[in-house]
This record gives structure tokens, C-alpha cells and sequence, in this order.
């Protein structure tokens, strides 16, 4: 009999620590998890899944007004905020209890507590002691706002998708990927919108093309962007809420929204006192395998900081349960990892930006195009769709894939393939396109810059 009570226990019921938990009690480990919020993690509940709702509420303005220059008579009565809340929150209740089920059905222990570690093989939940051969840190992150005068009326993304009215006017501050989704989840839906972001442009670490057109796109939907500024400081008076820009300015509203960052989870679990490694950030600090300093503890996904996506944190919990209890000996690849950004219009992009390739490569190639997609043809709407490949001239390998427009994401994944297999842009150009398509753009551009 084993000394301890479980083979693996897993602190934290997002989409990777539930993949670990599940899939090494399918190899024979005896193993629980902890969660003290709710199943699913961040992506589930407060996180990808109901902002891609909350995309879809708000891009039906649009899709009624195209239906009209299709000849349909569209009655649009107006938005319930309150009816878009309430069924989204019966889905994502429907999506716990199916995470609930699926441990509960792989033979996986579930704790609805907060779990502290004791000693490199003990938990501590409630008032109970549980001691496992290995323990996993799967505790995700938390939105951050800075320390500034007035920030207690911000709310961030955790809040944005429980508010109890619709705003009139927001400010949403920050420049990555959440700050722009919501930035057009609320145009959509009507609300004056103002993004403000410190830097000169937001979306840093993207294509800089990709950044310009999708600014570009986003001034056209009358959001007003607000670069190389920041707030110093936030009042209320009665309703309106006002913000001190550093230029000075003043810009009013009647709720503010940070979308500043993340910070990786790791309060009062009890590393510190244990001595687990963090680095500057506060994040787990890991090797390849996923261990931290102390050999009997690991941690995946967005707690230590690396790259901070769903995908990512369930191959993540994939490998590490699979080299614990499949003998098998995997490392991750970081490469060629395709995103979305479900602003709009959408952006999806793989591989190295234009930047990045010329800092690798000696000679690159690059082909773009701009048009408005067909779908657009007919009505008013003078939205671009554009389309970017990177070409290492040597070998021909198509080393990066860049797009804005509509469904980017689902197009992306395709390409991201592609990419991955190791497709040159002779294969992009010898592959028949599916017409008429926007996606057909990728394998018909033949003149490079």
C-alpha cells in the first residue's frame, strides 16, 4: 500500500489542472483536485467562453444592419443586458457541472476548498491533512489594477461579466488582448466607448501591420482610441466617474473597466513558507518538465507566467500527466502557437511577426492584401479584411500567417496546421482555393513587396 493518499493532487480546477487530474487518473493514479472558486478556471467562468458570448450579442447590430442590404426587413427592438447575463450564466453553470461530472466519472476526488501545502508532500484543505506523492499548482492568474488614487471604482474583467446595468460610457483602460475585446464588446452593444493604453499602440508582441489595421477598424466603428497616455487618478461624482489623464486631460464616464494584466495566483498556498521558487513577477518558477525546486511539486498554466492560454495549459497537463504515469519523457513546443483577438474585426495570427522574422532570418519575403470581403459587397459597411504571410526566401517555408477579418480565428487554425507541418508558400500557392471565400486569399497571393 502507498504512503500516501493520493498519487497526485492538483491545487486549482481550471483547464489544465482538471486535464492533469483526469488523464492521470485514466493511467491508474489515485487523484483530487482543489478548487475553491469554481470548476472550469478562468476561461470557463470569467474568461474565454462567456466573452466569446458577449461577442456575439454585440456584433448583431452589425449583422442586422448588412441583412438589410440583403433585402431582409429588420426589426430591431432593442438589447436586454440583463437577459444576455442571465443565459449566460445558466450556461456557464451548465459547463461546472459538466467539468464536476467529468472528474467525478474519471475517478478523480473533488475538494470544493481552499487547499494550502504543508510540506512537499502534504495538503491542507479546510482542516484536513492529505498527503500525495506529487502535487500540481494549477492556480491560473488574476486581473491586476495599479495602485493609483480612486482605483476602487475600476472593476475588471471578472466583474464586466456581472454587471448589473449596461454603462452608458466606459473607459476601458490597457492595450492587450482583453482591454480590445471588451473595448468592441461594448461599441457593440452601444456603449460609448474609450480605450486608453500607455503605449504608442495597442496589441504589443503582434504584427505591427496587424495593430494598424485593426486600429484603423476600430476608429471607423467611432471607438476612441487613446494612446501614449495613462490615468493618474480616478473620482466619482454622483454617477459620473472622472479620470485624470498624465497629459492633464480630463475624461469622463460613467464606468471604468482596467484590463492591465495579470498577476500568476500564488497567494496563501503556502509557497512562500515552503520556499517554492518565484521569479520578479511572482510566478512559479519551473524546468522543462514542469517541477518547480522542490522535486514532489509541479505547476502548469497561467501561474507560471510563460504563455498564458487555455491551449496551452491543457497540453501542458497533458505532458506532465503523461511523463508522471505513461512513462512517457514529452517537452512542450512554445512554437507556432496560433491566437485570437475577438475584437472587431477579429485578428488571428501564427508564427514569427514581420519584426521577429527579420531578426531571424537573413532574407524574408512578404506578401499582403487588403479588399473588403464579399460579404460586405452590398451594404455601407467599409470594413477591410486583410491578409499577411512570411516567407523565409531560403527555404521557402512560410514562417508566418497574419489576418483581420472576419472569423480570423477559425480561418487561423487551418493555416496554423499548415504551418506546422512545415508548408512552404509553393504548397500555399499549389493548394486550390475554396471559392468564393476570404480565406481562399491565403493560397492565391503570388506578388511579394
Amino acid at each position: 500500500m502507498s504512503r500516501y493518499d493520493y498519487d497526485l493532487f492538483v491545487i486549482g480546477g481550471g483547464s489544465g489542472g482538471i486535464r492533469a487530474a483526469r488523464l492521470s487518473s485514466n493511467y491508474g493514479a489515485r487523484a483530487a483536485i482543489a478548487e475553491e472558486k469554481y470548476l472550469g478556471g478562468t476561461c470557463v467562468n470569467v474568461g474565454c467562453v462567456p466573452k466569446k458570448l458577449f461577442f456575439y450579442a454585440s456584433h448583431f447590430p452589425e449583422e442586422f444592419n448588412i441583412a438589410e442590404s440583403y433585402g431582409w426587413n429588420v426589426s430591431n427592438e432593442g438589447f436586454e443586458w440583463n437577459k444576455l447575463i442571465n443565459n449566460k450564466n445558466k450556461e456557464i453553470k451548465r459547463l461546472n457541472s459538466i467539468y464536476q461530472k467529468i472528474l467525478v466519472d474519471n475517478g478523480v476526488d473533488v475538494f470544493s476548498s481552499h487547499a494550502k501545502i504543508i510540506d512537499p508532500h502534504t495538503i491542507q484543505v479546510d482542516n484536513k491533512k492529505i498527503t500525495a506523492k506529487y502535487i500540481i499548482i494549477a492556480t491560473g492568474g488574476w486581473p491586476y489594477i495599479p495602485d493609483i488614487k480612486g482605483n476602487e471604482l475600476a472593476f475588471t474583467s471578472n466583474e464586466a461579466f456581472f454587471l448589473e446595468t449596461l454603462p452608458e460610457k466606459i473607459i476601458i483602460v490597457g492595450g492587450g488582448y482583453i482591454a480590445v475585446e471588451f473595448a468592441s464588446i461594448f461599441k457593440g452593444l452601444n456603449v460609448d466607448t474609450s480605450l486608453v493604453y500607455r503605449g504608442p499602440l495597442f496589441l504589443k508582441g503582434f504584427d505591427n501591420d496587424l495593430r494598424e489595421v485593426l486600429s484603423n477598424e476600430m476608429i471607423k466603428k467611432d471607438i476612441e482610441l487613446i494612446f501614449n497616455s495613462n490615468i493618474k487618478k480616478i473620482t466619482k461624482s454622483g454617477s459620473k466617474i472622472s479620470t485624470e489623464l498624465g497629459n492633464g486631460k480630463r475624461l469622463d464616464a460613467t464606468h471604468i473597466m482596467y484590463a492591465t494584466g495579470r498577476t500568476p495566483n500564488c497567494m496563501n498556498i503556502g509557497l512562500k513558507e515552503l520556499g517554492v521558487e518565484l521569479d520578479v513577477k511572482g510566478a512559479v518558477k519551473v524546468n522543462s518538465n514542469y517541477q518547480t525546486n522542490i522535486s514532489s511539486i509541479y505547476a502548469i498554466g497561467d501561474v507560471t507566467n510563460r504563455v498564458n492560454l487555455t491551449p496551452v495549459a491543457l497540453a501542458e497537463g497533458n505532458i506532465i500527466a503523461n511523463n508522471l504515469f505513461n512513462h512517457t519523457s514529452d517537452v512542450a513546443s512554445y512554437d507556432n502557437i496560433p491566437t485570437c483577438v475577438f475584437s472587431q474585426p477579429n485578428i488571428a495570427t501564427v508564427g514569427l511577426t514581420e519584426d521577429e522574422a527579420r531578426n531571424k532570418f537573413k532574407e524574408i519575403e512578404i506578401y499582403k492584401s487588403s479588399f473588403t470581403p464579399m460579404k460586405l459587397t452590398l451594404t455601407k459597411n467599409n470594413e477591410k479584411s486583410f491578409i499577411k504571410l512570411i516567407v523565409n526566401k531560403k527555404t521557402n517555408l512560410v514562417i508566418g500567417a497574419h489576418m483581420v477579418g472576419d472569423n480570423a480565428g477559425e480561418i487561423m487554425q487551418g493555416i496554423a496546421i499548415a504551418i506546422k507541418a512545415g508548408a512552404t508558400k509553393k504548397i500555399f500557392d499549389s493548394t486550390m482555393g475554396i471559392h468564393p471565400t476570404l480565406a481562399e486569399e491565403f493560397v492565391s497571393m503570388r506578388k511579394s513587396e
